[in-house]
C-alpha cells in the first residue's frame, strides 16, 4: 500500500562547525527565511547545516521540507523554494519547467551516498546479489511472458528457502527510487513491480524490512549505517570487476560500490542566491560540507571537487552539467562526477 507522508519541517538545536572568518561579524542581525524542500536523503545534511548556521545567524529561518526529490523540484521549478535538495541530477523535463518559469539555478554537489540493498538481521542466507538477480526481485513480469519475476527467495537461488519475497521501496517522488529504477530498469521495456510497500519516509522502510520475514528493500546508505543493529546490507557484485562489494564510505567514494554510488545535490535559485542570507548560508554549507556529510554518515566530496563546487557558486555558474543537446534532442551525459562537473558541460 503506497504511503505518502505530508511535508515535514525539522529543527535541530545543536551543532558545531568551523565558522568562516568573514561570517563572524555582522550576522547576528541578519534576517530572512530560506525555503528548502526536496530529498529526504539530502535533508539530514541540510538540517545539520541549518543547525550550525543558526549559531552565527540566529535570526535566519531555514525550514527544511522532505517531499522527495521530485516533489521538491515541482516546487523549485515554479520558484516556490530557494533551494531544492536532490538525490539525483535534475531531469530534463524539470530543467525545461525551470526555463519556462524563468527560474535559473546553480547545481551544487555536496556529498556522495551509496544506495544500500538491505534485508533483516534474521536473514542468514542472502549475502550478495548481482544486478540480474535484483532485476528478478524488483521488476514486474514482461507482457510477452519472456521474463518472470521471483516470488520466493528459492526462485533466486535453489539453496535458499521458499520464503515469499516482501519488497519495501521509497516512493516514486524519491530520487532514490529514480536512481534505483534507472539502474535496474535501464533501457529495457520492463517496469518496477506494483506490489511493493512504498513510503517516502526511509524510517518506515527500515522498520518494515527489520520486522517482516523475507523482506528486502533499498534506501540511502546513511539510513543503513544508522540502523545496522536492525538490518544487514547485501553485498553487490560490481558488474565490471565481478567482485562482491560491501557498502562503506571508502567503496562509495572510490566508485567500487557500483552501480549504486551516487552524488547528492542542492540546487540554488540564482535569484535567491543574491539575497545576503541565502548567499551566506550556501557558503557556510559548502565550506562545512565534508564535516556535515560525515556527521550524518555520508561521504564527503574529495577536496579538489569541493573546491570546484565552491568556485562554481562564487562565480554563479547556472545550468545543469548532466544534459546536452545532440541532433536537436536532449541526451543525458554519462560519466563520473569529476568528468561531468565542468563549466564546459553546462547547459543553460
Amino acid at each position: 500500500m503506497k504511503q505518502i507522508l505530508p511535508l515535514l519541517v525539522f529543527a535541530i538545536t545543536t551543532c558545531s562547525f568551523a565558522v568562516p572568518t568573514q561570517a563572524q561579524n555582522g550576522l547576528k542581525d541578519l534576517e530572512g527565511t530560506i525555503n528548502i524542500d526536496g530529498s529526504s536523503t539530502v535533508a539530514p545534511i541540510t538540517i545539520e547545516a541549518d543547525a550550525g548556521f543558526r549559531g552565527i545567524a540566529p535570526k535566519v529561518k531555514v525550514p527544511v521540507g522532505v517531499s522527495g526529490t521530485g516533489g521538491g523540484f515541482k516546487r523549485f521549478t515554479k520558484g516556490e523554494t530557494d533551494i531544492s535538495d536532490a538525490s539525483r541530477p535534475i531531469k530534463y523535463k524539470e530543467f525545461e519547467s525551470c526555463k519556462a518559469n524563468g527560474v535559473s539555478f546553480i547545481e551544487l554537489p555536496v556529498a556522495y551516498d551509496g544506495l544500500t540493498i538491505a534485508v533483516g538481521k534474521s536473514n542468514d542466507f542472502v549475502e550478495q546479489l548481482t544486478v540480474d538477480q535484483l532485476k528478478r526481485i524488483f521488476l514486474s513480469d514482461s507482457k510477452d511472458g519472456s521474463f518472470k519475476n521471483a516470488k520466493t527467495w528459492k526462485d533466486i537461488n535453489d539453496a535458499w528457502p521458499a520464503t515469499e519475497i516482501k519488497i519495501f521501496s521509497p516512493g516514486t517522488d524519491s530520487g532514490t527510487f529514480d536512481y534505483f529504477k534507472e539502474v535496474i530498469v535501464g533501457k529495457s521495456e520492463s517496469s518496477m513491480r506494483d506490489d511493493m510497500s512504498v513510503s517516502e519516509d526511509d524510517n518506515v522502510l527500515v522498520q518494515g524490512i527489520a520486522k517482516t520475514e523475507g523482506a528486502v528493500g533499498f534506501f540511502g546508505a546513511s539510513y543503513f549505517f544508522a540502523n545496522q543493529d536492525k538490518l544487514k546490507s547485501v553485498k553487490i557484485v560490481n558488474p565490471d570487476s565481478g567482485k562482491a562489494v560491501e557498502v562503506s564510505a571508502s567503496t562509495i567514494e572510490s566508485g567500487e560500490y557500483a552501480p549504486f554510488s551516487r552524488p547528492l545535490f542542492i540546487y540554488v535559485n540564482s535569484k535567491a542566491a543574491r539575497r545576503p542570507e541565502v548567499k551566506v548560508f550556501v557558503n557556510y554549507y559548502l565550506d562545512n560540507a565534508p564535516e556535515l556529510a560525515a556527521k550524518v554518515k555520508y561521504v564527503g566530496l574529495p577536496k579538489e571537487m569541493g573546491d570546484a563546487v565552491k568556485a562554481h557558486f562564487k562565480r554563479r555558474k547556472t545550468g545543469t552539467h548532466f544534459w546536452e543537446i545532440k541532433d536537436g534532442q536532449p541526451a543525458k551525459r554519462e560519466g563520473s562526477l569529476a568528468e561531468l562537473y565542468t563549466v564546459e558541460n553546462l547547459l543553460n
